[in-house]
């Protein structure tokens, strides 16, 4: 039987299940008063997310260096936090050319939850050991924890279960410390305070999570040499969009006209990477990729 005076207890204790005192006459204001009061408090975020700015960089050094070593990285979450994780993970292949069996978004209640939301199964601790387990996780690996509050049963059997396999774990959170049941190694705390409508944790402390992998993501490929500059040289053109930015990059980084570039593409297997390397060294894809495996994947760093 659910203990509802502890599960009272444990929320009365959360930020984000405060009553906002900013937005308590929401419900008397016109359209673009709410949108006002809701963009004041989305200002906030950011200054938040600033504070952690230590700990997310250092998630990101664990991410490059599991990718490095081999190890595949885990989100793992319920919700809006779940949906998130599961969204930068599948953001990764087209953007910077990873591989999708090692990066990997896991949501309670299965892929079904990403479209309708199924409340009751973060309440599951087994079905996170049981998600782990289902890809085998070792000690290889990282799991990203999600959730708005310290408390998701969910997301904490799945830190316990990967600190218990020697996994590397960070965990990221909306509120303060105070009652949080597991150890990670990078616990990412922001605590953006009482949300717009009281709980409802898909806003500010959804922004605030978003925010923070899209920082830990990109610049764990940066870290990888996914980029040269700012450029996403290691994109797979799955898309007219994309197979047309592909042909930009080139174009502006080399100075070519569109047919050249199209060529020079071609040759290198629709790499950016690799066409890069091919022009700026004059050299064969064979040997563009023999200069790039010596330069850690770096474009910049290819000699």
């Amino acid at each position: 039987m659910t203990d509802y005076n502890r599960l009272i207890e444990q929320l009365s204790r959360l930020g984000t299940e405060q009553v906002n005192p900013h937005t308590i006459d929401i419900d008397q204001l016109s359209a673009e008063e709410i949108i006002q009061k809701i963009n004041s408090e989305d200002k906030k975020v950011a200054l938040v997310v600033e504070q952690s700015v230590p700990q997310i960089a250092r998630a990101a050094e664990l991410y490059s260096m599991t990718l490095r070593q081999g190890g595949r990285v885990f989100y793992i979450g319920a919700g809006t936090s779940g949906r998130l994780g599961v969204l930068d993970a599948a953001e990764c292949p087209p953007t910077f050319g990873t591989d999708p069996d090692r990066i990997i978004g896991i949501i309670s209640g299965g892929y079904e939850t990403l479209v309708l939301s199924r409340e009751g199964v973060e309440d599951n601790s087994q079905a996170a050991v049981d998600d782990l387990d289902a890809h085998a996780l070792s000690s290889d690996d990282l799991v990203i924890g999600l959730a708005a509050s310290v408390r998701t049963p969910y997301t904490l059997a799945g830190l316990k279960y990967a600190k218990e396999k020697g996994a590397k774990t960070v965990f990221i959170f909306c509120n303060d410390k105070h009652g949080l049941e597991v150890r990670v190694d990078v616990p990412i705390c922001l605590p953006v305070g009482p949300e717009v409508i009281t709980g409802s944790t898909r806003m500010k402390s959804g922004t605030a999570q978003k925010m923070a992998l899209n920082m830990i993501s990109t610049t764990a490929m940066v870290l990888l040499g996914k980029t040269y500059g700012n450029l996403m040289v290691d994109l797979q053109a799955r898309s007219e969009k994309l197979a047309a930015r592909s042909r930009k990059i080139l174009m502006d980084l080399l100075g070519l006209d569109l047919d050249t570039a199209d060529e020079l593409l071609e040759s290198a297997g629709g790499s950016v990477k690799l066409a890069i390397v091919m022009r700026q060294f004059d050299c064969t894809k064979e040997e563009a990729i023999a200069r790039l495996e010596k330069a850690g994947g770096f474009v910049r760093r290819c000699r």
